[in-house]
């Protein structure tokens, strides 16, 4: 396993960063240098790993029956609630490619003896037990408008959703719901990871400094964050095999909007 070997590590920067206004084309910049960076070195091997566990996920709660179909969509759409740590080793390659060093895709495992890998085991502690949130608000949502007379089969509940009112409402709630929590995951994590690979640091400093970031910039964090969950979704539907070069992509991509966010 490669060792971490980031010179400015040996004490982590205890300077307080400052957060940057930035312009909506440097979203789309920071997309552009995450797809650059994935073609460098295609590193969509290490998300296969993750990727096909998801999916096996899904496929033992479609045949388990009728009580699983419901987790379905939470589990499918929450994957995204986890994104920012499963990125995490990109984040170093990203760093490394910066630095003028060798950025291969081995040097992503590199991570794991990071000085900063308390801080990192902790927030990804946090995103587990916002995931975990999620499924069991999704599932009450569920109850709430199916108490009696549950469809069946997957295809029973998919017509219910889309040709009844009580469908539609749960789509409605659900959607909101689950709207709010990418939102937390979005301003609390989306630069926190890089900053820790960055500077090191505690997580709750991390935290703070990525709500700041949220904060200044609210209209290019969410655009930024809508093309994430629109990315996500595409890249799902031929069974998530998408995920293993959409992720990758979008891992780097955060990389570079760290960089312009944080001085």
């Amino acid at each position: 396993m490669p060792v971490y070997s980031n010179p400015a590590l040996a004490q982590s920067d205890t300077t307080e960063p400052a957060v940057r206004n930035i312009s909506t084309a440097d979203i789309f910049d920071a997309l552009g240098r995450g797809v650059s960076d994935f073609w460098r070195h295609p590193s969509h091997y290490l998300f296969l790993a993750l990727i096909y566990p998801a999916v096996g996920i899904l496929l033992a709660a479609w045949s388990a029956g009728g009580a699983t179909f419901p987790l379905l969509y939470p589990l499918a759409t929450g994957f995204a609630l986890v994104g920012p740590l499963a990125a995490i080793g990109l984040y170093e390659l990203s760093r490394r490619r910066e630095q003028g060093e060798d950025d291969s895709p081995r040097h992503a495992l590199g991570i794991l003896k990071h000085r900063a890998i308390g801080a990192i085991i902790l927030l990804g502690l946090m995103l587990a037990v916002v995931f975990t949130l999620w499924l069991t608000a999704a599932n009450a949502i569920y109850e709430a408008h199916f108490a009696t007379n549950q469809p069946a089969t997957l295809t029973a509940l998919f017509s219910e959703v889309f040709t009844t009112s009580r469908g539609w409402s749960l789509l409605i709630w659900g959607n909101l719901v689950g709207l709010a929590f990418a939102f937390f995951v979005l301003a609390t994590t989306a630069i926190a990871f890089p900053l820790l690979v960055d500077r090191g640091g505690s997580a709750g400093d991390a935290v703070a400094i990525s709500i700041r970031a949220f904060a200044k910039n609210p209209v290019q964090m969410t655009i930024f964050g809508l093309g994430v969950a629109f990315v996500l979704f595409i890249a799902s539907l031929p069974l998530f095999v998408g995920l293993a070069i959409a992720l990758p992509m979008l891992g780097h991509a955060t990389w570079h909007l760290y960089r312009k966010l944080v001085v």
